[in-house]
């Protein structure tokens, strides 16, 4: 094969010719292909793992998918949450929790927060930039939420970051094209 930086060279009409570089590689060389591609799957989830032991959170960073909390929170802002068990829940934190019945967690503010003599907690949330609050979305006959309904609590954030997370959400021909871009880019990139 020619290199594409060489003088008058030219790609093959099949320049992404995935299976074709996979046959010209010895079967050491896709071992080690393979193997790279395995060592960084495992790492990026072991640095998830680890950032759930860390923070005591089951999702520790989530991104803002509504515009129901702003002027506090955009629409792509991404959020770091904790969600340690000991430390109480107040009237004015940002919580992020799910409800039964709803796949999506929901980022709002609690409002007003019932503490019994026995420790049990439970509270109401409100967007900020809702004018009722939660308690149409909690599942039926549900008023108030626990702690055990409570995903993490915002502890910082990032403006607009999220944003790439939402647009291939919303338009899965552009998560594909990303795919195909980046993809393109590495086997360029190899064969010069």
């Amino acid at each position: 094969m020619v290199r594409a930086g060489a003088v008058g060279a030219h790609l093959p009409a099949s320049g992404l010719d995935i299976f074709g570089d996979l046959r010209k590689m010895n079967k050491r060389q896709l071992y080690y292909q393979v193997l790279n591609f395995a060592m960084i799957v495992s790492s990026a989830l072991m640095i998830w793992k680890g950032l759930i032991v860390l923070t005591g959170s089951e999702s520790p960073i989530v991104v803002v998918l509504s515009g129901s909390m702003e002027p506090a929170f955009h629409r792509g802002d991404l959020l770091f949450l904790t969600n340690f068990r000991e430390d109480p829940i107040r009237a004015g934190e940002i919580v992020v929790f799910k409800v039964e019945g709803r796949d999506i967690p929901i980022v709002h503010r609690v409002i007003k927060v019932h503490e019994k003599d026995n420790g049990d907690i439970k509270f109401l949330t409100k967007g900020d930039n809702n004018e009722v609050d939660d308690r149409g979305l909690y599942k039926e006959g549900q008023n108030w939420l626990e702690k055990k309904d409570v995903v993490g609590r915002a502890r910082g954030f990032l403006p607009y970051v999220g944003m790439v997370t939402i647009i291939m959400n919303d338009y899965p021909k552009f998560k594909y094209a990303l795919l195909a871009v980046m993809g393109a880019y590495v086997l360029l990139k190899r064969e010069s």
